[in-house]
């Protein structure tokens, strides 16, 4: 039987400084220790280490039986054997769920950083069965809570230099130990999804004020030392529990509001969002801490114990490793040196704007910051011209919204609250109000365009829609979620654990279909210019994440939809095959889509009956309405561009794939991608609970096995796995029949095969069926303007888009020696001066470096373009692009410049 679970807390032996080395395994004391004689016929060094990690016998028999089955599969074993053991070791105990040893413990029995041992359980999956979901799921949690706690221990780092300042004795030192101690201790019972990283430094910050306000001034560096209120404050409340304790310790200062606003500003912190999480986590963690009720510093004795019992509870890393500067949580060097992204500032230009690191949490606070200060001012109320919209509906919409809205808000910080721990519900209404105020202000762009497309102003049938209302706050919410949860998409959309709040989770929460939300995504982007690339990037995969498996799902109005168009169109194609090699173009608007016809079915209207009229395409009810003459109503816009997309989705991975295993035979690629496109058009019950990805590789099988191609599942399934947005979940639980589950091979031969075998023949007969058109893949019409772009010529000149009135564009700008930002106030008028030599030098560059009747060559491609084309498209009309047409005016203005510069340099500024 698995050893018996520790009860943490209790007879604990109490050590001044416990590490990792000395630290008890959390089932020592009930794990008997392993019997000699079981074990003769295995490698001694395995055992010994078994032993080291308490592991139980029944453990070590199964982790010796994996790592045989590895060792016949691997045709040279990578590394040491003593690694590859340590992961079979884990990999067992996960399965297992017996925990007898910490992720540190086993690092250091195994001499492993964290990053190291990821890779080596990873390679132990050579058959492709050796890693369960399971132990899948472990390994995402552990790499992101790795992430986020590396993320947070550097910036906890650089932040200590500007506070603490050194000593003789090196006291600072043991402080900041301390309260990295403290942090983690209060971060793992403060908050259930550790991996958080915005409320996590927002503790972090609370925990470095309990601090400072103790600390020496002789400790302290000086703004810090002024920073610190002189009054002393009345004393903070205490627990019932330390009620009767509080009496015979000195009073505290309550929160040092002054200085908190210090530390705020001083890492760019929004400090209404500190206070909050002190008042509701951080008060709470530090009334279950008797001995931080005195003006004192924390025993250390006593925190690193409490410590100590919840690192080895949660059979986790040791935080406090980061501290030691320990190997084992030592990131790889590539991953030091990508930390700072944003290139520092070139030290000769003395006049130039400080361009700071991008590290993770600045990054990730930057975000937010440019988050808040895009959304309106006017609070969690339409603004005027949007409450103008609503009264000029035919229905009112105010009240439903007001209504809807407030319920829907307390799900959704109920919920959050949670997922994310007790006490962070108020977290969660504060990402609601933030998703509110988008909404509304995505509300009003759309109703804006919508009105200019169309020449009217009542909207009052989308405008009393209440899926489409549902759609655009879930979409608002998913932005501001991805704002404060950047990392959170890592796992590719795989198995959620219990405290995921990563999309789907939005759709669970407001009880919405994913068919219906992908409907305003395009039309959300569209509607928001100022979302980041990153941002925007995040809605795109949750576009693909729809198309490819959860608009699939059973219950999902995709099939009603289906159903309706295949009983209606006498056997047309939801969407004809004609249009894949067209390019993607439409002008639906969200709209178009959700208003979008919808068949009856097959019911049969009588003689006397007029039928259903057809829903106008953008919802004004004051437009004329003409009875409907007959029974076939217009092709849903919704799904027309729904196959479009998917079409479009689905050659683009097929493609990938093929082009890894079948560059050989490139003749097969139209065939599989035949195969594909008939199965999703015609037998689309196949993707019932299913994922695209698994009718993309039955597919590629089936027509390789007719060819006479040799190509087994184990390669598909291997490149795969190396493919963007992936998870083994796809090929290794595959629905076979309702509530079972196997893998991708039992769903070719019981499912797939059974399903299309006539069609698969007919591609080995002499009469095969025609090839399907190749879907012409545009360039992502998401991909908005974003990023820094050089001039033309010269390698010092960037032009970046302004993406909010509110903040700065440095952060935006790489390598920059100065920024223009054009429209607004330059300042020193000595400044224009520069450019005009640098603009000036770079043009004489190209004249030396150019021959005779040479001309510049464009760019292949411009991010800028505001129609969302490539330069090199030859479809677009006209000459130059928008942005070369641009440059060439502003070269033109800055030749202007120059002249009136040698006429009066005095007045050049102003004459601009």
């Amino acid at each position: 039987m698995p050893p018996k679970k520790r009860l943490f807390g209790v007879n604990q032996r109490k050590e001044p400084k416990p590490t990792a080395d000395s630290a008890s395994s959390p089932d020592k004391q009930d794990s008997p220790e392993l019997s000699e004689k079981k074990h003769r016929e295995k490698d001694a060094r395995f055992v010994s280490l078994c032993r080291s990690l308490h592991i139980s016998d029944l453990v070590c028999e199964r982790a010796w039986a994996l790592w045989k089955t590895v060792q016949e599969s691997l045709d040279k074993v990578p590394g040491s054997q003593e690694k590859l053991w340590g992961g079979c070791l884990f990999v067992i105990v996960t399965d297992m769920d017996t925990f007898c040893f910490t992720v540190t413990q086993v690092l250091k029995a195994v001499s492993l950083n964290l990053k190291q041992f990821l890779d080596v359980v990873r390679q132990l999956d050579v058959n492709l069965d050796t890693i369960t979901t399971k132990v899948n799921s472990a390994l995402t949690r552990l790499e992101k809570k790795y992430d986020v706690m590396l993320a947070l221990y550097q910036r906890y780092e650089k932040t200590c230099k500007s506070i603490f300042a050194s000593t003789p004795d090196g006291r600072e030192r043991e402080t900041m130990r301390n309260c990295w101690t403290l942090f983690l201790l209060a971060k793992g019972r403060a908050l259930q999804m550790e991996d958080d990283l915005v409320i996590s430094f927002q503790l972090l910050l609370c925990t470095l004020e309990l601090f400072i306000k103790r600390c020496p001034a002789d400790q302290l560096q000086p703004l810090y030392q002024s920073a610190i209120s002189k009054v002393q404050s009345p004393p903070t409340r205490t627990s019932r529990r330390s009620q009767s304790k509080a009496k015979s310790r000195p009073a505290e200062r309550e929160l040092d509001m002054q200085l908190l606003e210090t530390l705020c500003k001083d890492n760019g912190c929004n400090m209404e969002e500190v206070m909050n999480v002190y008042q509701t986590s951080f008060v709470a963690f530090l009334d279950s801490m008797d001995n931080l009720r005195s003006t004192d510093f924390p025993n250390v004795d006593d925190i690193n114990q409490q410590y100590e019992e919840h690192y080895l509870k949660s059979r986790d890393i040791d935080g406090r490793l980061f501290f030691d500067g320990d190997e084992s949580v030592l990131p790889p060097k590539v991953e030091i040196s990508q930390v700072e992204r944003t290139p520092q500032k070139n030290q000769l230009d003395e006049d130039g704007p400080v361009v700071p690191p991008q590290t993770p949490i600045r990054g990730l606070l930057n975000s937010v910051q440019m988050l808040k200060g895009d959304l309106p001012s006017n609070g969690d109320q339409p603004s005027t011209t949007l409450a103008t919209y609503f009264k000029n509906c035919t229905v009112d919409p105010t009240q439903d919204v007001k209504k809807r809205l407030e319920t829907l808000g307390q799900a959704f910080s109920q919920r959050f609250g949670e997922a994310v721990g007790p006490g962070c519900v108020v977290y969660g209404r504060q990402r609601f109000a933030l998703g509110v105020k988008l909404y509304y202000k995505v509300m009003e762009a759309m109703l804006k365009s919508e009105e200019k497309r169309l020449s009217v102003q009542n909207f009052s049938k989308l405008l009393n829609d209440s899926i489409f209302h549902t759609s655009l706050l879930a979409c608002s919410l998913e932005v501001v979620m991805a704002t404060y949860e950047e990392s959170s998409f890592k796992d590719g959309g795989g198995e959620q654990t219990g405290t995921n709040v990563c999309f789907p989770w939005i759709l669970n929460v407001l009880n919405l279909f994913a068919f219906d939300f992908y409907k305003v995504i395009e039309s959300f982007i569209k509607a928001e210019p100022t979302l980041s690339k990153g941002i925007i990037k995040h809605l795109e995969t949750c576009e693909n994440l729809i198309m490819e498996r959860i608009a699939w799902q059973t219950g999902s109005p995709l099939y009603e939809l289906l159903k309706q168009e295949h009983a209606s169109s006498a056997g047309e194609p939801v969407e004809t095959t004609a249009s894949l090699n067209q390019p993607l173009q439409h002008n639906h608007t969200a709209a178009d889509l959700y208003l979008s016809p919808t068949r009856p079915g097959l019911r049969v209207l009588p003689p006397e009956s007029p039928a259903t009229p057809p829903q106008q395409p953008a919802a004004s009810q004051s437009a004329p309405q003409a009875p409907c003459q007959a029974p076939r109503q217009p092709k849903s816009n919704s799904l027309s561009l729904f196959y479009k997309k998917l079409y479009r989705l689905a050659y683009t991975r097929l493609k990938t794939l093929c082009s890894s295993l079948l560059s050989s035979h490139p003749e097969l690629e139209p065939i599989i991608w035949t195969l594909f496109q008939y199965t999703l058009q015609n037998e689309y019950e196949l993707m019932r609970d299913r994922h695209l990805d698994q009718l993309m590789m039955s597919a590629m099988y089936a027509i390789c096995k007719v060819k006479g191609v040799d190509l087994r599942f184990k390669s598909i399934v291997s490149a795969y796995k190396n493919m963007p947005n992936t998870n083994q979940e796809t090929f290794k639980n595959v629905l076979i029949t309702e509530g079972h589950y196997d893998s991708i091979i039992v769903f070719y031969n019981q499912v797939f095969m059974q399903k299309l075998k006539t069609n698969i023949l007919q591609h080995a007969s002499t009469r095969p069926p025609p090839i399907s058109p190749i879907p012409q893949i545009p360039c992502s019409p998401y991909k908005i303007p974003s990023s820094p772009l050089r001039v033309p010529g010269s390698n010092n000149i960037y032009i970046s888009p302004l993406k909010s009135r509110h903040m700065s564009p440095i952060p935006m700008t790489p390598r920059s020696r100065m920024l223009v930002s054009i429209g607004e106030s330059f300042g020193v008028s000595n400044r224009f001066q520069k450019i005009n030599q640098m603009v000036n030098s770079s043009e004489r560059s190209n004249k030396r470096n150019m021959g005779p009747g040479a001309t510049l060559k464009p760019l292949k491609k411009l991010r800028f373009d505001v129609d969302w084309q490539d330069e090199a498209d030859s479809s677009k009309p006209g000459g130059d692009s928008t942005l070369i047409q641009k440059l060439t005016e502003m070269s033109s203005t800055w030749s202007r410049m120059n002249e009136q510069k040698k006429e009066d340099p005095e007045t050049r500024d102003e004459s601009q």
